[in-house]
Parts: structure tokens; sequence; C-alpha cells
């Protein structure tokens, strides 16, 4: 493999953090035109967008430098793949029909070189969070976003904001990665390596770069981080799953 397959998470659009949203988006970019040479397929693995509702004629102003930029790779025949996270699992045809990108709802398996990988943001997996896995289930139901998007977009997208805030007081800070058996991707990586040989777990939605050797002493859980604070990434060269930093004072990984 020449070249090397990206993968990245939780930029969080729309959300004002270490740096404000327009500060992240523009350094976003500036990662992508650095990478974007030696990239042969990028995977965006959930909540690249605070808040998002997807109308029939609109979708949420701003991103559009985000939006150029991934146009601008399609049309240089990179390819690029959507997975929706809990702050933008109301995306829909968009992306398809306006970049040829796909939206991926689930996690999915697939073969990558001589590896095989599950990729998906995380959100639901494993084991307890019932009350998530309730509202994500409601969130996902069709009448309900047709309910949802007969909403005028000045009303519906500022309910999207005050739900995504409210997602954030309700997980708050991360919690430290210390015991593994607490953590539910790794739970949920286990449990799915006693089905089926799996090389690589990739996810997001955890908000700590995380690269830990599964019981098997071969398989890794790797969380990809995000944006806000860590500029953290990851990227398989064809033989190995590193996780790295973009221009950032934050250069821990944890679970190594």
């Amino acid at each position: 493999m020449s070249k090397k397959v990206y993968f990245v998470s939780d930029f969080h659009l729309g959300v004002d953090a270490l740096q404000t949203s327009l500060e992240r988006e523009k350094k976003i970019i500036r990662w992508m035109d650095d990478m974007q040479d030696d990239m042969s397929e990028l995977y965006l693995v959930g909540d690249v967008f605070d808040h998002w509702f997807e109308y029939k004629k609109v979708v949420p102003k701003g991103y559009v430098r985000l939006l150029g930029k991934l146009a601008e790779m399609r049309d240089d025949g990179i390819p690029i793949s959507f997975f929706t996270g809990n702050h933008d699992m109301w995306m829909f045809r968009y992306f398809e029909d306006e970049f040829g990108i796909p939206i991926i709802r689930q996690p999915i398996t697939k073969q990558i070189g001589n590896k095989t990988f599950l990729i998906g943001h995380g959100d639901g997996l494993g084991p307890a969070d019932y009350g998530y896995k309730c509202i994500k289930s409601i969130f996902n139901n069709k009448i309900c976003q047709s309910a949802f998007g007969a909403l005028h977009p000045t009303i519906g997208l500022g309910l999207m904001k005050y739900f995504s805030v409210k997602s954030r007081q309700y997980t708050g800070d991360e919690d430290p990665f210390s015991d593994p058996n607490k953590e539910w991707l790794v739970v949920f990586a286990e449990a799915e390596l006693k089905k089926t040989n799996i090389d690589y777990f990739i996810f997001g939605h955890r908000h700590l770069p995380i690269d830990y050797t599964l019981s098997n002493k071969k398989s890794r859980y790797i969380n990809l981080g995000e944006w806000m604070y860590a500029s953290s990434y990851g990227v398989f060269d064809g033989n190995d799953m590193q996780l790295k930093f973009y221009h950032s004072e934050y250069d821990h990984v944890y679970g190594i």
C-alpha cells in the first residue's frame, strides 16, 4: 500500500472550544491539505458536526470550507466514508447526492490491505447506557424525523443546538482510561472477538486518544480522540495503525 488510509472523528464543528469553530475548521482544512497527497482513503467517524438536521431543501449554514474541501478531495478520486455520530445522526442524502460520500449509520467490518477493521462512531455500543440507547431509537425513528422536519428550520436547528448542549452536559468531562472492564467499547470489542477475528476496532465518541491491545494480545481497540483539544487522528500504512496529533500540545495516548 503506497498511500495511507486516514481515520478522524469528533470535529464537533459548530461549537467553540480551545479554538472557535471557524478556527478549528481552518485547522482541519490545513490537515487535509497536508495529508491529501499521501491519502488513499478517508473515514470520517462521526460527530463531524456538533449539531445537524438536514431538511429536504435546507442544510445548516456554515462549514463551507470543509464542504468545499470534501468536494475537492472527491473530485481528486479519494474515497470518503461518513459515519454518523450521536451529534449528527440526522444526516440524510445531502452528502451522498452532492459529494458521492456514503452515509454509514452502523459499524461496518472491512478488509483494508491484509487487516480486518471494525469501524463505527461507537455510541450505543456495549453494555449499559440504556437511557441514551432509548433516546437514539427515538431520534432514528422515521416518524419522529418527519415530525421534526415539519418545523421551521430556525426552530428545528435551534432545538438541535439545544440537544447538543444537553448531550455534553449529560456526558460531562471525559473519565480517564483506567479500568478496561469499565470501558464499554473495550467490552464490546472483546465480545466481538469471540465471534470473529478483527485486527483493529476503530471508534470515536470517547474523546480520548486510546490505543489498547485486547485480550488476544494482537487485536487493538483504537479511539481516534477529538479535535476540540487534542487534534488527533489515525493512519494505517498497510502494515500498522497509529494515532497521531496535528499541531497539538496534547500528545498522550491512553492504553499503551
